[in-house]
């Protein structure tokens, strides 16, 4: 039972996460609902030991933690790091195009590395965060909006126009990943205003004051369990959202202990982690830094801290595929519900070495977890996640570790059901274990 509920718990936390911006707002609520104080950055901080906090950067990543008991200096921080964004499409400004009069769609540009052929012929939604005039320029309205209705669809050109469509073909992401929106035969429907019209309403506010947007489509359907017994989760985001889910569960059930212990959510690792609120940033160390400072303000106990600690960089993984086994590694073959997969690359995109594996092991021994590893093809480049990225600004020991997932960055994910609870566990006992 404990696996069905978890798994439906990320299931209905997906679909409210729609963008970054919403995982934060559902991620907040959760944590408040937990007993976390929120901080924000621009203030001072008067952190207590064995406290609840949390602080945002961007409405798109978040940092929670719970301070240690004792001095990080001398027992370190305990870190699940993951990413609350996901390839998908961003809706330019001005985006309402005419065609013919008639019908109207949307211009579009892609975000991150989708499979671009799975989000024909499906029913999308839109939603982001909108930005509006205020008394203060520097200081602007900002609202969240999520249409939540079957808004736009990107239709596939029918086999009789285009009879080598199952051989294989280009996709040219400006012209022919633009999304229908409507019909609409009225030739003086303002095209420029359209889009701000529609979020206008949608808002309830005037949109005239509506200044700019980050818009992004998302598959509408729910995910839902699947399998002959119930044993996938198929669901759009599960990169990273499961990730994040995850680490939120086993975050909001620890206590406070001698160890600090954060969770943290960075946004735009799908398009490198080069923004403000990305790993490859300052951001995290700055955070790290003044909860270590909160013990003690000299450069040695920072220091002591950063060596001290720990990172599970948490990211999805694959599973072997059953209609492409040649893809994978002749030995090293992850499966859905055979546990977490430990992550590990010689050209070190990711962060595994063989001590920092031997925790992860350890950990899943002690939770009583099945545990997996993962190499890519010796002939074929891997990808990344956020892990080495952030490394590359605060040298924490760390591992890189996912669920084995098919179809990654595909609009509708596949993951294991057990897999999602194995995980929880994993992380509980993570954040429970004393160094």
């Amino acid at each position: 039972m404990k696996y069905r509920n978890n798994a439906q718990n990320l299931i209905d936390f997906i679909y409210k996460g729609v963008t970054p911006f919403h995982v934060v707002e559902e991620v907040k609520s959760s944590l408040k609902e937990s007993g976390f104080k929120e901080l924000q950055l621009n203030e001072s901080w008067n952190l207590q030991k064995g406290e609840k906090y949390f602080t945002t950067r961007n409405d798109s990543s978040l940092f929670a933690f719970i301070t240690g008991t004792e001095s990080p200096a001398k027992h370190g921080c305990k870190i699940i790091s993951a990413h609350s964004d996901s390839p998908s499409f961003k809706i330019k400004p001005d985006a309402a195009i005419g065609v013919n009069n008639y019908y109207i769609k949307f211009n579009t540009e892609t975000y991150g590395g989708a499979i671009l052929s799975s989000w024909f012929d499906r029913p999308l939604s839109m939603a982001g965060r909108v930005t509006m005039e205020s008394n203060n320029p520097l200081n602007l309205d900002k609202r969240l909006v999520n249409f939540k209705k079957p808004l736009l669809i990107i239709p596939n050109l029918a086999i009789h126009l285009n009879r080598s469509v199952n051989e294989g073909v280009a996709i040219d992401k400006q012209k022919d990943l633009l999304p229908l929106a409507a019909i609409d035969t009225d030739a003086t429907t303002s095209k420029e205003n359209y889009l701000h019209q529609l979020i206008a309403k949608e808002l309830n506010v005037d949109a005239n004051k509506i200044l700019s947007y980050d818009l992004t489509l998302y598959e509408y359907n729910k995910g839902t369990t699947m399998g002959v017994n119930d044993e996938f989760i198929s669901s759009p985001r599960l990169d990273n959202l499961a990730m994040v889910h995850a680490g939120l569960s086993a975050l909001k059930s620890a206590k406070a202990d001698r160890s600090t212990q954060i969770l943290a959510i960075f946004d735009n690792e799908e398009v490198g982690s080069l923004t403000k609120q990305g790993a490859d940033s300052p951001l995290f160390k700055n955070i790290f830094s003044r909860i270590v400072k909160s013990y003690s303000s000299d450069d040695e106990s920072f220091y002591q801290s950063v060596y001290n600690s720990f990172m599970i960089s948490a990211d999805m993984a694959h599973s072997i595929h059953p209609n492409y086994q040649e893809k994978h590694d002749p030995v090293l073959q992850p499966v859905i519900n055979g546990g977490p997969v430990i992550k590990i690359t010689a050209n070190q995109k990711y962060t595994t070495d063989s001590e920092s594996a031997a925790i992860f092991m350890a950990l899943c021994k002690k939770a009583k977890v099945p545990v997996q590893q993962f190499v890519n093809r010796s002939d074929m480049a891997g990808g990344s996640t956020l892990g080495n990225v952030l490394t590359g600004q605060i040298d924490i020991k760390s591992v890189d570790i996912g669920n084995a997932m098919l179809a990654m960055h595909s609009v509708r994910e596949l993951s294991g059901v057990k897999d999602h609870t194995y995980l929880i566990e994993v992380f509980k006992e993570f954040f429970c274990q004393t160094k």
